[in-house]
């Protein structure tokens, strides 16, 4: 008999396809106050759960108590309790590898767009406002031979460290619990203190996942210490970095200007300040999202699934040890 398995998000058919031919497969297209309740009674007989961008809460694992597997379209995990899932022997699935250089494009035209005050200035071309040579109102500043800090040396950062160092001649910085070898040895980076990071680099570049010990974790004491000239740029998880007090540093001009690409909220409000300060680019949470790489990530999250559900947990889990614990 096939295992029951839940998909609550839109993918390609391909892939669609390739889920019904192992699996009984339920259909959620998101999950919402209409469909909650059918979402609830399917979690009651799942084997499985693919999807992304909905918590997956404790109350859901209660009520699905033959969930053997979860894959998350995603890099990111902080919809999930990994604790929770692994005391209740659940695997949970991930899809790492296959969104790292997009996402360390889409933060490298964060750096680009704000140093050089990109979408600022084409506003002012469609709108009928460039009338005379610029002026030093509307100079950028330079991105190549500048000082990088990058929080988080992991895949992400490493790429983001690489573009820095071999296409902008950038020196390297980079906070990190541990040492990475790789770039110290590849790129030159240097690994450094918080406070000594923050002084010293003119970008600073939040690449870390989200866990209880990194929300908020770049505030207002964070963002004094910080150049004026300096740009802050997020292409991680927008609660890492307390919202109000960069908008204040912003107004302010603490900083120079921010790249922003996530947020506390998302959607972003319409009324929120941030869309009101030239200063700052804001992006819709694009980081993975091609055609190439976001159908990358589904053919990787239906593998992982695959995979999980066949007793195969080598590749791409979060909490590998789920299985050795008994609910």
């Amino acid at each position: 008999m096939k295992p029951n398995v839940i998909l609550y998000k839109e993918i390609p058919d391909d892939q669609l396809a390739r889920l019904q031919s192992h699996f009984n497969l339920t259909y959620f297209d998101g999950i919402n106050d209409a469909n909650r309740p059918d979402f609830i009674r399917a979690l009651k007989e799942a084997d499985g759960i693919i999807g992304a961008s909905y918590p997956i809460t404790t109350d859901y694992l209660d009520i699905a108590q033959k969930l053997k597997a979860a894959s998350t379209i995603s890099v990111g995990v902080d919809q999930f309790s990994i604790s929770e899932m692994t005391e209740r022997g659940i695997y949970l699935m991930h899809t790492p590898g296959v969104l790292t250089e997009t996402t360390a494009d889409t933060i490298f035209t964060l750096i680009l767009t704000t140093a050089r005050r990109a979408v600022e200035m084409a506003e002012m071309v469609k709108a009928g406002q460039w009338t005379k040579s610029i002026g030093p109102e509307f100079y950028g500043s330079d991105v190549h031979g500048k000082t990088i800090g990058i929080l988080g040396m992991g895949r992400i950062g490493y790429a983001v460290a690489k573009r820095a160092a071999a296409g902008f001649n950038m020196s390297v910085l980079y906070y990190n619990h541990s040492v990475n070898e790789r770039a110290e040895h590849d790129l030159n980076a240097k690994r450094c203190e918080l406070d000594t990071l923050l002084t010293e680099s003119d970008f600073v570049c939040v690449v870390l996942p989200l866990s209880p010990e990194t929300e908020k974790f770049i505030g207002k004491e964070q963002l004094d210490k910080m150049k004026h000239s300096a740009f802050l740029i997020n292409g991680s998880r927008g609660k890492i970095i307390d919202e109000k007090a960069l908008i204040e540093a912003l107004q302010e001009g603490v900083i120079c200007g921010a790249g922003l690409d996530v947020f506390e909220e998302e959607p972003l409000s319409v009324k929120s300040p941030l869309l009101s300060l030239p200063n700052v680019v804001a992006l819709p949470h694009i980081g993975s999202a091609t055609h190439e790489t976001r159908h990358a990530m589904v053919v990787c999250a239906v593998d992982n699934l695959i995979a999980a559900l066949n007793g195969d947990t080598s590749k791409n889990c979060i909490n590998p040890t789920a299985g050795c614990t008994t609910r």
